[in-house]
């Protein structure tokens, strides 16, 4: 898990922060770890207060607590889309829920599963915006395709934004 001082400062006051950036994804498979790399680069950029930035990697029911009872999330992932590689969607988990038995995320079992579980239970956040980016390297790799490394700044742009 990624610490941030706002982390901090939360479990030093004992308080959760309201609204969490989750960043998902698989970064040994390039483009597929694209949430979880804008989260890193969000550690050099402010952030308000209240906000906590959270590296999810590939978990899934894992993020049960991590999801519960927030005010806002706001969840960074790859994918899968009809458009260009490196196009950013503004989505809700229901855009995402399948409608013929296939999810639109590239994780098998992950982040909308467990959003259903955490609304089943009643311990939902109040609002979910899902900040989709279509990837183009799947391959094994480190590092972000330069189309994709491209537009990092544009996806913390709207985060932000979306504070």
């Amino acid at each position: 898990m990624m610490r941030t001082s706002t982390e901090t400062d939360r479990q030093d006051t004992g308080m959760r922060a309201a609204t969490l950036v989750l960043g998902v994804g698989n970064i040994l498979l390039r483009d597929e770890g694209v949430g979880v790399r804008v989260v890193e680069a969000m550690q050099a950029v402010e952030i308000p207060k209240g906000v906590e930035l959270y590296d999810g990697a590939t978990a899934g029911f894992d993020l049960l607590d991590v999801l519960a009872d927030r005010r806002k999330v706001i969840i960074v992932d790859a994918v899968d889309g009809n458009a260009e590689p490196g196009t950013v969607f503004r989505l809700t988990p229901e855009d995402l829920m399948p409608r013929d038995g296939q999810c639109a995320s590239l994780h098998d079992m992950g982040v909308l599963e467990t959003l259903e579980l955490v609304k089943r239970l009643g311990i939902a956040p109040e609002e979910v915006v899902i900040i989709g980016i279509k990837p183009k390297e799947l391959s094994w790799g480190l590092e972000l395709s330069p189309e994709i490394a491209r537009v990092v700044p544009e996806v913390i742009e709207l985060l932000l934004a979306e504070l």
